[in-house]
């Protein structure tokens, strides 16, 4: 009997993503006051902020019951990604690739809430006035996962469609 390789074989991103995120907020939080700043590129600053809440400081305002809904659900979150990785054949790169970068962000901001109580962000884009919100490692490999499982759907969609026949001439 042959065993198929899953795609757990995958979860090494999840790692890299997670270091990354947890190691580039030690060097923030160690090296920046709240608030501070570094102008890099015209465009560009490292900013420590905390949010409190989730995307976009999505329920921040609450009292901090949200820190703990907010753990539960990357918990949850990961786990059924972890079970979709292990159902996966380790052929299906695209969507591994994206299972495991949304794992190691979802972890890596988890960690933070557990531990601060609050997310630590510092990648502060922004064009004249205007400021995307602050941002993490984290948050960037969460999105690149999202990206990848929107590219796999249209290339698994485009693959799965019917050919057309060709005439006979």
């Amino acid at each position: 009997m042959t065993q198929t390789k899953t795609g757990l074989s995958f979860l090494w991103l999840s790692v890299i993503a997670f270091i990354l995120d947890l190691g580039t907020k030690y060097l923030i939080v160690q090296n920046f006051t709240l608030y501070e700043s570094i102008n890099i590129l015209p465009f560009f600053n490292l900013t420590y902020v905390r949010n409190y809440g989730a995307a976009f400081s999505f329920l921040a305002e609450h009292c901090g019951w949200q820190k703990y809904l907010f753990i539960v659900l990357a918990c949850v979150i990961s786990l059924m990604l972890i079970y979709f990785l292990y159902k996966n054949e380790a052929t299906q790169k695209i969507q591994n690739s994206a299972y495991a970068l949304i794992i190691g962000g979802a972890l890596g901001n988890m960690a933070d809430r557990a531990y601060h109580g609050f997310v630590v962000d510092f990648f502060d884009f922004y064009w004249d006035i205007y400021h995307y919100p602050v941002f993490n490692v984290a948050d960037i490999a969460i999105s690149i996962g999202a990206g990848l499982l929107i590219l796999d759907a249209i290339k698994n969609r485009n693959e799965s469609e019917p050919k057309p026949k060709q005439e006979d001439k």
